[in-house]
């Protein structure tokens, strides 16, 4: 009869080894080849007359290995339910200077060890003691109304076509190929479309008076300052730090003259197509409306970074660190280096310290979330997509909710997104939260969150 028995090898990381006789897995695996012979298709045997010593043979080998592995596994999993393990990843068979042999013609008592990594038991005292925490109700300049429908004139403009660069409003068509020092290609071509004032300011002085056609050679860290580098490497050149002395050819395509929409009942139909404007009192009044819903939504999103941060860093969690760093190393698809998991490991704590606190709030708060759940927000924001509402009809919507329904990935995605929508509602509600208004230009100088709260 088998026997399971348990050896802890530090915190919440424990061995357990699985001894089996040949009378634990002998009869199942009997049964098996049986099974397998009466289906087994070898050429010159009717199906189900293949002798037993052929079958045995042939496949009798493998199939005794998984028998045994299977027989472990199952005393395994039984012993972790009876005692109540929950544990991380699944458990890993522990490497042995001598090797299970198996050997289907010399059955024999054998014996596995595993490893496991268990799940620690853990208060959230943040939550218990009603941290205190902050929430930003972002108010709107004059200045920044003014620049957002500046904005929506110039995005709603027209571009006419001109001769060569003169001025920031300018939109600019060119590419960038990597090159050496004499202009010589030696990469692939990138396009890119930019208002001249959003290019690096260097840039902007060179390219003043160029007409289309015409061309130069730049290095990225000559043409930027420190702060402007990374985002220029990055989009347009999507080239790495090596990228910032490199060569690169950028010839000048095109050039248009940004000519922004006027104030009136054209722009205000393009903007709001399906909302009457009366005037541009009223227009400003609908931007205003928009413009401070995306500013909730950002101080929200704020909201529950800080809520993250906190949880994350404020919680004392234990961890079985030996355990998961090999699982780092040996339980994925690819093996990774010692170097790689010690590189990698702050991150990965990171979001596993989150985990945990996610499953004991949706446990504590019987969170779910449903299948037409999943599939009513997916058609929302189809109709959305489309400028309609629930009450418009769309005969097409059910035949269409069904393929997307098939699809896996966005409906998963959803279903993580809603999961998380909810478990941070849940949370609003576990905090001392003092509401202050602040101005967007205050509010985006705010320490972010993470820096805030990281400490350990």
């Amino acid at each position: 009869m088998a026997t399971v028995a348990r050896e802890n090898l530090g915190t919440l990381h424990d061995k357990v080894t699985v001894k089996l006789t040949k009378e634990d897995y002998l009869p199942s695996f009997e049964k098996s080849l049986k099974q397998y012979a009466k289906t087994a298709n070898v050429p010159g045997f009717r199906k189900g007359m293949v002798p037993a010593g052929m079958i045995r043979k042939m496949a009798g080998q493998q199939m005794f290995n998984e028998e045994v592995i299977r027989s472990a596994g199952k005393h395994l999993e039984d012993y972790m339910q009876k005692e109540q393990l929950a544990i991380f990843a699944q458990p890993m068979i522990m490497p042995s200077e001598q090797p299970v042999k198996l050997d289907i013609n010399s059955p024999s008592d054998v014996e596995f060890t595993f490893e496991i990594g268990i799940k620690p038991e853990f208060e959230i005292p943040a939550i218990k003691n009603k941290a205190k925490l902050t929430a930003y109700k972002i108010i709107a300049s004059e200045k920044m109304m003014d620049d957002e429908i500046e904005r929506i004139k110039r995005r709603s403009g027209k571009v006419e076509d001109q001769e060569a660069v003169t001025g920031k409003d300018d939109v600019i068509y060119c590419t960038f190929e990597a090159c050496d020092a004499d202009g010589n290609v030696t990469g692939a071509k990138i396009e890119e479309t930019a208002i001249l004032e959003k290019m690096p300011v260097a840039l902007q002085e060179k390219l003043k008076g160029m007409k289309a056609g015409e061309s130069m050679v730049i290095v990225p860290a000559e043409v930027c300052t420190a702060e402007e580098l990374p985002k220029f490497l990055k989009d347009p050149l999507k080239a790495g730090e090596a990228g910032a002395n490199q060569h690169y050819r950028l010839e000048l395509s095109k050039v248009g003259l940004l000519i922004p929409a006027e104030m009136g009942p054209e722009l205000y139909a393009q903007v709001f197509p399906s909302t009457e404007v009366a005037d541009e009192a009223d227009f400003r009044e609908k931007v205003k409306v928009e413009l401070q819903r995306e500013f909730d939504r950002i101080a929200r999103e704020r909201y529950h970074n800080e809520i993250f941060e906190l949880l994350v860093h404020s919680t004392p969690i234990t961890l079985p660190v030996d355990f998961l760093k090999r699982w780092m190393r040996e339980g994925g698809e690819k093996p990774k280096s010692a170097a790689e998991v010690e590189a990698e490991f702050s991150g990965f704590e990171h979001q596993l310290r989150w985990q945990l606190i996610s499953d004991k709030v949706i446990g504590e708060h019987r969170i779910a979330v449903t299948r037409d759940e999943v599939k009513n927000d997916i058609k929302t924001r189809v109709l959305a997509y489309y400028g309609m509402d629930a009450e418009d009809e769309a005969p097409w919507m059910d035949g269409y909710m069904d393929k997307v329904m098939q699809d896996e990935k966005m409906a998963d995605e959803t279903f993580r997104r809603l999961l998380t929508d909810k478990i941070f509602l849940a949370l609003e509600g576990q905090f001392s939260t003092e509401m202050k208004e602040i101005g967007e230009e205050e509010f985006f100088k705010l320490q972010d969150p993470h820096s805030m709260h990281h400490h350990h």
